[in-house]
């Protein structure tokens, strides 16, 4: 009895060590503005989701986040980060989804679609949940989003999480370029090279060509 009661704390004690150890491993792997998943995160839950049926990536990219954050300072960026990131976490476990804030103002999501119609159901829906205004300061923000996606099916479709982002991005910017609430890739092949893994154009590449949607 005497040995069982002292080992009775110590028990207690690393319980208490490893329920730590995993908050902080969990707080890792969130994005701290927005508690969305990182990129890391994303990457292994995104691609054990694709292995499981039919899903869609989307790719997501804020209109006029600049104007207000230049206009109305960080906090206000920052109010309007953090309600996207809240509305993405609840459209996410309303679809089964995960979402991820890939840096800036651009998030990534993905999640079941079982039908080209739900994924066109899906993708309105989606884009009047970003077209809600968010309150911050005494102002009311209107943000709204370019959406870009593309459906992924695992019975007739190889491609890997890195892949479909760039599809998806490539949609984005179509969407974004031509004043559309989203497009979707129609196909796995990409319109655009690319450059270091990424759409040539973007920030960051080689592309020397004009680029507001990155």
């Amino acid at each position: 009895m005497t040995a069982l009661s002292a080992a009775l704390p110590v028990a207690a004690g690393w319980s208490l060590h490893s329920l730590r150890l995993r908050r902080r491993i969990e707080a890792a792997r969130r994005d701290p503005l927005t508690g969305l998943l990182t990129r890391d995160a994303f990457a292994d839950r995104a691609t054990q989701m694709l292995t499981r049926g039919r899903s869609a990536v989307y790719v997501i990219d804020l209109n006029r986040f600049k104007e207000i954050n230049d206009t109305h300072g960080h906090a206000a960026g920052d109010a309007v980060l953090r309600a996207t990131g809240q509305r993405l976490s609840y459209w996410a476990a309303d679809n089964a989804g995960i979402v991820v804030r890939l840096g800036g103002d651009e998030f990534a999501a993905v999640a079941p679609v079982f039908s080209r119609e739900d994924l066109l159901w899906t993708l309105t829906e989606l884009t009047q949940v970003l077209e809600e205004g968010v309150h911050a300061d005494g102002h009311v923000f209107t943000v709204g989003a370019s959406v870009g996606a593309v459906a992924y099916d695992p019975a007739t479709d190889t491609a890997d999480v890195s892949a479909l982002l760039r599809l998806a991005d490539e949609q984005m910017y179509r969407a974004k370029r031509g004043g559309a609430p989203w497009m979707n890739a129609l196909t796995l092949t990409p319109e655009h090279a690319t450059v270091n893994g990424r759409r040539a154009g973007r920030r960051g590449t080689a592309d020397t060509g004009t680029e507001t949607a990155a």
